[in-house]
């Protein structure tokens, strides 16, 4: 692709979750965003207040950056946080290859993605999950944020209690692959 000086520009793959949701944007400088394939119109826009918005499908959501740590970022969409990376499309695939090699762990270990109070634990140890499923209720900055389950399979151990202060990379839940 080039872009309007006819330079040839890199692809850019973000990636939510573990394969979970795909988001790709084949040009930055286009602001052409593509969900599962398909072509979707979004628009992002600072306000002269030096607010952010995006507009999906006619509504308006705020939008905030609330962390950046090397390619991996924090946002929260209308009260909502969001964790992804932003990846080339040669990281993609490694990180793709890599989580389907043979030597990888059976065990997931779902972490505090920022500190908190634990106000509800949703699974218990034995029980299944689907992916994306919520399995824990964190208060962080006066928000209930859901932590969803990254993968499929059955809940090994349960690290934290209800009411539990936890800091961000605390080991939360451990699940087995199934």
């Amino acid at each position: 692709m080039k872009d309007t000086n006819g330079k040839t520009s890199k692809d850019v793959l973000i990636a939510c979750g573990e394969g979970k949701r795909n988001f790709e944007i084949v040009n930055p400088l286009d602001e052409i965003v593509k969900i599962k394939g398909k072509k979707v119109d979004i628009k992002i826009f600072e306000d002269p207040d030096g607010f952010s918005y995006l507009i999906y499908k006619n509504h308006k959501y705020q939008v905030d950056i609330l962390e950046k740590n090397q390619n991996k970022y924090t946002i929260m969409v209308n009260g909502v946080w969001y964790y992804f990376s932003i990846e080339t499309p040669i990281s993609f695939k490694r990180r793709k290859y890599l989580s389907k090699s043979v030597n990888s762990s059976k065990i997931v270990k779902i972490t505090a993605p920022m500190p908190g109070k634990i106000l509800d634990i949703l699974v218990e140890e034995n029980s299944d999950v689907k992916q994306g499923e919520a399995v824990i209720i964190l208060e962080a900055m006066k928000m209930q944020n859901e932590i969803l389950a990254q993968i499929s399979g059955k809940v090994k151990k349960v690290n934290i209690k209800t009411n539990d202060s936890v800091m961000k990379d605390d080991i939360l839940i451990e699940i087995e692959r199934s």
